[in-house]
């Protein structure tokens, strides 16, 4: 029996490499497509050693709606996994432009052909910055959204409306809280290019020489140390989470057409406390610094993780301590290629 093939738009970057890789194990046949605007093409290597073949990869750009319209076409496209979007907070402020019309361009272009191929079915990748500087936390799927931090953050809050306003689309909308760590095989991880504006790769190439020292921006927050306080969740985590929603949308399991689920671990730890557990685990010091505040940072957010963990059956199966092991791990193994 053929598997049913599931198109990952972003795929070879970071969530949708790992998820690439959960899609084959569970069944499914993923076609990955990726403008390696943010991606390495090297990724795809390291899916294949963990597939065990290459599986079709597209270099090519989602707000392309005739290449979508052939791969739908040509692979009989049965649902997508939509990662595909620019996702720096910082960099969105000084270019919100480009954000604007890559992140809701490609999801346009996206849902114009699911439409015309009469293809329905979408796990929607989106964020907890919908939540903003939420009144209280933890934060439900039912926590007001509040107006963005960041164009970044809109264009998710405005992906999640486009969403629900086709009536005709069936939709999976998962809010990730902070994903980190890699495969345990050290095969893939993250692969920023240039300079990270995420906290663990920045962490991990300063450990490794490749940067100075890390700056912790603000150390004056109404937390417990002064620190940022995130959800950070194993990127494995994650990417399972994806293949479980995924087999509710393809079994018609889900009892509303839009669903809504936080994606973290329901447990929140500042800036300091990743930074000293990665010193605990790995047995390395982390050079860093306190620095002035960043623009677009939400103070504390973290999960309530009660609806999907019963809804969908999922939670989490690995700890911080586990997301910092692996994200070295795999700092090590790209320092020595």
């Amino acid at each position: 029996m053929a598997r049913p093939s599931i198109l990952v738009t972003g795929g070879l970057g970071f969530i949708g490499s790992h998820t690439a890789v959960c899609l084959h194990e569970a069944g499914y046949e993923p076609i990955l497509l990726d403008n390696l605007s943010n991606s390495n093409r090297s990724a795809l290597d390291g899916i294949s050693s963990l597939m065990g073949y290459t599986p079709t990869f597209i270099e090519g750009d989602v707000c392309d709606p005739d290449l979508l319209r052939r791969l739908f076409e040509e692979h009989n496209i049965e649902a997508t996994i939509h990662f595909a979007a620019f996702k720096a907070v910082g960099e969105s402020i000084a270019e919100p432009l480009k954000y604007y019309q890559n992140n809701m361009g490609g999801l346009m272009s996206l849902l114009e052909v699911m439409k015309e191929t009469g293809k329905n079915k979408v796990v929607f990748s989106s964020s907890c910055t919908v939540y903003g500087e939420p009144d209280q936390v933890p934060v439900t799927e039912s926590s007001p959204t509040k107006e963005a931090e960041s164009p970044y953050g809109a264009t998710k809050q405005m992906g999640e409306r486009v969403l629900r306003d086709m009536q005709w689309a069936e939709v999976q909308c998962l809010r990730y809280f902070n994903p980190i760590g890699a495969h345990p095989s050290a095969a893939i991880g993250e692969l920023p290019l240039g300079v990270p504006n995420n906290l663990i790769p920045y962490l991990t190439q300063t450990v490794a020489g490749i940067r100075q020292e890390l700056t912790v921006f603000g150390g004056d927050y109404d937390t417990p140390d002064g620190t940022c306080i995130r959800d950070y969740i194993h990127v494995m985590d994650l990417a399972e989470a994806h293949v479980v929603s995924l087999k509710r949308l393809l079994e018609n399991q889900a009892q509303e057409r839009f669903e809504v689920f936080n994606i973290g671990t329901g447990d929140g730890y500042s800036v300091l406390d990743v930074i000293n557990t990665f010193e605990k685990v790995n047995g390395l010091p982390v050079p860093h610094r306190i620095g002035e505040r960043r623009d677009g940072d939400v103070i504390q957010v973290w999960a309530d993780t009660s609806r999907v963990n019963s809804v969908l059956g999922w939670k989490t199966q690995r700890g911080l301590e586990d997301m910092l092991r692996d994200a070295w791990r795999w700092q090590q193994r790209i320092a020595s290629q």
